[in-house]
């Protein structure tokens, strides 16, 4: 079976190091990741947990795999409010940020979330999630050119 990811890909007015903060920092996470904290210390192999900054409910959870400022930022995503997926880790996606600096002032920024064919429920899961990436990465490139304006 062939591998099923979802890969988007923007370019954004903002130093890398920049971009990176607002991948990683909660003064800014909630704005575009639908309310959300993330709970974590963004240690390889430690919890990430994405809950609601009102209120508190956790609405995705999954680990960090891999942190290297400004360039990779992956984890794994689980919905644990979904009780037809078990919480096991064949069930786990993983998501994807790579910041490549595009010159001083510039950077591009790709997501990459998958592999939906190695997921219980993979198809389905694929089918609500596409057009979700579109929102986030126009909420990142926003936000992160309002922020370098100010």
């Amino acid at each position: 079976m062939v591998e099923r990811f979802i890969h988007k890909t923007v370019e954004i007015n903002v130093p890398a190091g920049a971009l990176w903060k607002i991948l990683t920092d909660n003064e800014f996470i909630p704005q575009y990741m639908f309310g959300c904290n993330a709970e974590t210390d963004w240690k390889p192999g430690s919890p990430l947990l994405w809950k609601g900054a009102a209120d508190g409910k956790l609405y995705v959870k999954g680990e960090i795999v891999t942190f290297a400022p400004p360039q990779l930022l992956e984890y794994t995503v689980i919905d644990p409010n979904n009780p037809a997926l078990a919480d096991i880790p064949e069930n786990y996606l993983t998501m994807s940020f790579t910041v490549s600096a595009r010159g001083e002032n510039a950077s591009t920024l790709e997501i990459k979330q998958g592999d939906f064919t190695a997921v219980a429920n993979g198809e389905q899961r694929y089918n609500d999630t596409v057009g979700g990436d579109d929102f986030l990465l126009v909420a990142i490139k926003k936000l992160a050119e309002a922020q370098a304006k100010l």
